[in-house]
C-alpha cells in the first residue's frame, strides 16, 4: 500500500531532540520472502520530560507483540504508520516483533527481494518498514544483528560491522550473527542474503592493520568486479594519504543488485550498490562505465566518515554529508586523471552536470537551498542541488582557505564530532575556527535558494596602468521564497576568481590597490557586496586593456554576465592558460552561434555556418598540443537541455533543428580534420581503462559521430566497419550510436545484432533501450517517423521490466528527459506518454516516479502551445485518488509555480 495520505509539511525550525535514546539494538530476522519476523530489542533511556510517549515509526508492517523488561507490554497504540508507547519507565529494554513480506515489497525501500535474494534500502525512512524504530538520522546506536534463513536458498548472510559466528540449524536453516561496534542511526542499516558469489582481497592499512575486502555478486557476474575493487583499494589509499582517513572496521564489503533505486548506498561496512557501478570489462562497460564506477565507489567508500562517523541531526542537512562527499569523490576522480590536464577534464565534466541540470532546478518550483527549511517528503530532496551543488559549496571553502586550510577544517571537524550527528553550521565552524576566518555571511550559500549572476564592467586607464573591476550580484527569488512574507535576500560570500590576459597570451602577475607588491597571475577576490569595485595597478601601461579571465576553474557556481566579443572568445579559446576557461569560451561562441541560428529556424531565414566558429572548431581539433580528452569536451556542442534554458521562451523544435544543423555543417566542412583525429587516436593493443587510453578514445569516437552525420555513405560505412571491429564496449556502442543517430542503412541490423549478442547482461541491454529513447527521429507537424512509437512498440518488448529501475529509466526516462525535441512533440503525445509512465511507476515503486514527475517541472518555461498541454498532463496525474505523497508534492509545486 503507498503512502497517499496528505502529506504534512516538516519545517527546519520545528526541530526537536528525540524523547528517548536507544543505548543498544538486538535484531533477529527470520528471513522469509512472503513473511519475515523481526524481534528488536532496544535498550531505551529517557532524555525528554518524564511523561513524554515514545512514539515508533511502521510501515506495512505486522504488529506480532510487545514486550517490556521481558514482560507484556499493554500501553501500546497503533495509529497510522506509527506505534505510541506511553508509561514506560525511564530505562528499560522493549522488545518489538513485527513481521514483513518482502516479496511483496516493490518500492525497494525497507526490506525486499530481488532475483530469490534479500536486500535492504533503508535511506532515509526505508528502516520503518522492517521494525517500528526512532528511524531519525540523530538516534545513534550500536547494533547486534542475527539473521537466519533457509541454508540452501540463502547460502550467504551479511549484514554491518564484524562477523560473530555461524552456525547451521535444525530444519535446514542456518544463521549469522553481526555486530557493528561503531554507533550508527538506522538508515545505516543493512542485511544481504542469498546465492552470491565474491572476489576478497587484504590490504594493510596505513596503521599496519590487516583489512579484508569483499565484493559481492551474482555467481554469472563474478568475472566484471575486479575494476570495482581495484577502485576501492585506490579509494582506500587516497583517503588515508589527502585526509588521513582510515578504513575502520576489519572488514568492507560491497554488494552488487540489479534492483536498486539510487547508485549506491553507503551502510556502514557493507555498502549496496546498483549493479550499474560494480560491473564491469572491456565486452560489457564503456569507458564512461568504468569511471563512473570508480568514481561512486570512492562515494560509498568516502561516506565511512563522512556521512557514517559523522553524521546529519536531521535530513535538512543532507548536504553535510552528501555535498562533502561528492566533493571528495570528484577531488579522487581528479586526482586519478594522472595529470592537470585531466584535473581540468573532470571539472569540466561536473560543471557540466551543474549547468545542465543544477541551474534548471534553480529556477524552477522544487527550487531550494543547499540545506531546505522545509519538506513534504524527503525522498524528494535527494537532488542535484544538495548534492551537486552542495559540493560546489565545499569547494568554495577550498578556494577561500586554500588546499592546507581545508585540511585543517577537515581535521578540526573529525576532532570535534566523530561519533555525532551534526548540522551544516557545525562544518562551517569549524572551517572557520581552523583557520581564524569569519565564515558568517558564507552562511548564506547553505539557506538562500537560485543562482547568482554576476555582472562584471571594466574600466582601463592605459596611461597609469590602472584596470577598474566593478562586480554587482543579483539573485531573484525563486521555489518557496517567493512566497509573501519571506525575507529578501542577501548577498552571497562568493570567491570569485580570476586573471589578466596580455595582447600576447601572457597571464600579468596582479597586484591590488594598497598591496605592496604583485602577486599571483590568478586571484581570488572576496565578492561579498552587493556592488564591489576592485582595483589593479602596476600594469602593463598603454595599448589595449588586458582581457579578463573571469570566474577561473569555476570558483563558484554563478553565472557570469560579460559581454565578451567572438573575437575576444577566439583570443580567450586559443591563449587562457586556465583549462576551464578555455573551454569555456568555446562554449560560449558555440551557445551564441546556436542561438542566432535558433531565431533564423523561428524566422524561417536561410540558415549559415558561421566562419568563425568554423575556424575556432578547427584549430581545437587540430591543435595536437592539447590533451585529447580536453578535444573532446571543448568539441562537444552544447545541449539542447542548455540551450532551452539560455532562452526567455523555449522552442524544443527549433533548438533540435539548429543544433542539427551545426553539427552537420561542422562535420562536413571538418571531414578531412575529422578523419585524421579519427585515425590518429586509435588505441591499438589489449583494451585498458587507464586515463590517457580514455582519452585517446574519446574524440576518437566523437570524431565517428561527426563523420556519421556527415550524411556521406562512405562515413556511415566507417562507422559500421567500427562497429563490427570493435573489440570493447566503448568503440562499439560509440558506432552503434553514430549508425543509430545518422539514420545510416545498416542501423537496423546493428541493433539486432547488438541485441543478439547482449541480450544475456541487464546492464548492456539498458544502453540499446537508451539509445533508442534518445534517438533522433522527424520533428514538426508533418513528422514521419516518430522516436516515441518506437518507445511504445519497446514497452511490449519480452526484455522491457517497468518493475526494474534501472530498465524504466533506460528507456522511459532516456526518452522524457534525453530527447527534448521529441518528447515535446507538438501534438503532447509525449506528455500523454509521461502521465500514463509516472501513474503506472507511482503504483509500484513512487521515489522512481516521483524522479519522472520532475521532467515537467519547468513547463512553464515552452512556448504556447505546449505549455498548456503540459499543464494539462500535469492536471491529469494531479488528479489521481491513489497519488503517493512522493508524486503529490512534486506535480503540486509545478502546478502552483
Amino acid at each position: 500500500m503507498l503512502r497517499t495520505d496528505t502529506p504534512v509539511t516538516v519545517y527546519r525550525k520545528d526541530y526537536t531532540p528525540p524523547a528517548f535514546a536507544i543505548d543498544h539494538v538486538d535484531l533477529v530476522l527470520d528471513l522469509d520472502p512472503q513473511r519475515t519476523v523481526v524481534t528488536s530489542t532496544l535498550k531505551i533511556q529517557r532524555t525528554g520530560t518524564a511523561d513524554a510517549p515514545l512514539v515508533l515509526a511502521g510501515e506495512e508492517l505486522e504488529l506480532v507483540g510487545v514486550r517490556l523488561d521481558g514482560q507484556p507490554f499493554s500501553g501500546v497504540k497503533q495509529d497510522g504508520d506509527s506505534l505510541t508507547l506511553t508509561g514506560l519507565p525511564g530505562t528499560g529494554t522493549l522488545e518489538i516483533t513485527t513481521a514483513c513480506n518482502p516479496a511483496a515489497n516493490t518500492t525497494l525501500s525497507g526490506l525486499y527481494v530481488s532475483n530469490g535474494n534479500f536486500f535492504t534500502q533503508c535511506e532515509a525512512e526505508g528502516f520503518r518498514r522492517i521494525t517500528y524504530f526512532l528511524d531519525r538520522p540523530d538516534v545513534m546506536t550500536t547494533y547486534r544483528v542475527t539473521l537466519r534463513a533457509d541454508r540452501a536458498a540463502s547460502p550467504v548472510l551479511l549484514s554491518n560491522g564484524n562477523l560473530l559466528s555461524q552456525r547451521d540449524l535444525p530444519d535446514g536453516k542456518h544463521e549469522a550473527v553481526w555486530e557493528d561496534p561503531f554507533r550508527k542511526p538506522s538508515y545505516l542499516f543493512a542485511l544481504v542474503a542469498g546465492k552470491l558469489e565474491r572476489i576478497e582481497q587484504t590490504i594493510v592499512s596505513a596503521s599496519g592493520k590487516q583489512k579484508l575486502l569483499q565484493v559481492w555478486v551474482e555467481p554469472q557476474d563474478l568475472d566484471k568486479t575486479r575494476h570495482a575493487m581495484d577502485s576501492l583499494v585506490h579509494a582506500i589509499r587516497w583517503d588515508e594519504q589527502r585526509f588521513g582517513l582510515e578504513l575502520d572496521l576489519d572488514r568492507f564489503m560491497i554488494v552488487a543488485v540489479g534492483d536498486f533505486n539510487m547508485g549506491a548506498m553507503e551502510n556502514k561496512g557493507l555498502n549496496i550498490f546498483n549493479t550499474k557501478y560494480v560491473l564491469a570489462n572491456a565486452q560489457t562497460a564503456t569507458d564512461v562505465d568504468f569511471a563512473n564506477i570508480e568514481s561512486v565507489v570512492a562515494h560509498e567508500y568516502f561516506h565511512n566518515w563522512t556521512g557514517n562517523r559523522v553524521t546529519c541531526r536531521d535530513w535538512f542537512q543532507l548536504s553535510l554529508k552528501e555535498g562533502l562527499t561528492v566533493f571528495r569523490d570528484q577531488e579522487f576522480s581528479a586526482d586519478m586523471m594522472g595529470s592537470e590536464s585531466g584535473r581540468a577534464v573532470k571539472r569540466i565534466e561536473d560543471v557540466r552536470v551543474l549547468r545542465q541540470v543544477q541551474f534548471p532546478e534553480d529556477a524552477g518550483p522544487m527550487a531550494h537551498p543547499v540545506r531546505p527549511d522545509s519538506y513534504e517528503e524527503i525522498n524528494n530532496f535527494y537532488t542535484v542541488t544538495v548534492y551537486e551543488k552542495g559540493a560546489e559549496v565545499v569547494r568554495m571553502y577550498q578556494t577561500l582557505l586554500g588546499r592546507d586550510g581545508f585540511r585543517k577544517g577537515m581535521d578540526l571537524y573529525f576532532q570535534r564530532h566523530d561519533g555525532q550527528a551534526v548540522t551544516c553550521d557545525d562544518f562551517r565552524a569549524a572551517m572557520a575556527d581552523a583557520n581564524g576566518r569569519d565564515l558568517k555571511q558564507f552562511g548564506l550559500w547553505y539557506s538562500q535558494a537560485g543562482t547568482p549572476v554576476v555582472t562584471v564592467k571594466t574600466a582601463w586607464d592605459g596611461a597609469s596602468g590602472t584596470l577598474t573591476l566593478t562586480l554587482s550580484q543579483r539573485c531573484p527569488k525563486v521555489g518557496i521564497e517567493t512566497r509573501a512574507g519571506m525575507p529578501d535576500k542577501q548577498p552571497f560570500h562568493i570567491p570569485f576568481a580570476l586573471g589578466l590576459i596580455d595582447a600576447e597570451g601572457n597571464d600579468l602577475p596582479l597586484q591590488r590597490e594598497g598591496e605592496p607588491k604583485a602577486g599571483a597571475s590568478t586571484r581570488v577576490l572576496d565578492f561579498t557586496q552587493a556592488e564591489q569595485t576592485f582595483r589593479f595597478i602596476n600594469l602593463p601601461r598603454g595599448g589595449k586593456a588586458p582581457l579578463p579571465s573571469l570566474l577561473r576553474n569555476f570558483s563558484a557556481p554563478v553565472v557570469v554576465d560579460y559581454e565578451y566579443s567572438d573575437a575576444e572568445l577566439t583570443f580567450l579559446l586559443s591563449h587562457d592558460t586556465d583549462a576551464f576557461n578555455r573551454w569555456e569560451a568555446g562554449q560560449r561562441l558555440a551557445t551564441r552561434a546556436l542561438l542566432h541560428l535558433v531565431a533564423d529556424v523561428q524566422a524561417n531565414r536561410e540558415l549559415k555556418l558561421d566562419p568563425a566558429l568554423v575556424s575556432a572548431f578547427r584549430s581545437v581539433l587540430t591543435d595536437g598540443a592539447l590533451n585529447p580528452a580536453f578535444r573532446e569536451q571543448a568539441l562537444m556542442l552544447p545541449a539542447e537541455a542548455y540551450l532551452a534554458e539560455r532562452m526567455g521562451v523555449a522552442d524544443p523544435t527549433a533548438i533540435h533543428r539548429a543544433r542539427l544543423f551545426l553539427r552537420e555543417g561542422l562535420a562536413r566542412t571538418l571531414k578531412a580534420e575529422w578523419l585524421a583525429a579519427y585515425e590518429a587516436n586509435a588505441t591499438p593493443g589489449e583494451y585498458s581503462p587507464d586515463a590517457d587510453s580514455m582519452a585517446r578514445r574519446a574524440l576518437r569516437n566523437l570524431a565517428l559521430g561527426y563523420l556519421a552525420d556527415s550524411g556521406d555513405a562512405d562515413m556511415q560505412a566507417l562507422a559500421d566497419r567500427h562497429y563490427q571491429q570493435s573489440d570493447n564496449m566503448t568503440d562499439r556502442f560509440a558506432a552503434l550510436s553514430a549508425l543509430v543517430n545518422s539514420f545510416a542503412p545498416g542501423r537496423e541490423h546493428a541493433l539486432a545484432d547488438f541485441y543478439e549478442r547482449f541480450e544475456d547482461d541487464a546492464l548492456v541491454i539498458d544502453k540499446w533501450f537508451s539509445l533508442q529513447g534518445m534517438q533522433r527521429g522527424e520533428v514538426g507537424p508533418h513528422a514521419g517517423k516518430r522516436t516515441i512509437d518506437t518507445v511504445r512498440a519497446l514497452m511490449q518488448h519480452p526484455a522491457f521490466n517497468l518493475r526494474n529501475p534501472n530498465r524504466a529509466r533506460s528507456l522511459i526516462f532516456s526518452f522524457c528527459s534525453g530527447n527534448p525535441a521529441q518528447f515535446h512533440a507538438e501534438d503532447g503525445s509525449g506528455y500523454a506518454f509521461w502521465a500514463d509512465q509516472v501513474l503506472a511507476l507511482d503504483a509500484i515503486n513512487p521515489q522512481v516516479a516521483a524522479r519522472l514527475a520532475r521532467v515537467m517541472d519547468r513547463w512553464q518555461k515552452y512556448e504556447m502551445p505546449l505549455r498548456e498541454r503540459m499543464r494539462a498532463a500535469l492536471e491529469r496525474v494531479a488528479a489521481s485518488s491513489t497519488l503517493s505523497r512522493d508524486v503529490r508534492e512534486i506535480v503540486s509545486k509545478a502546478l502552483s509555480a
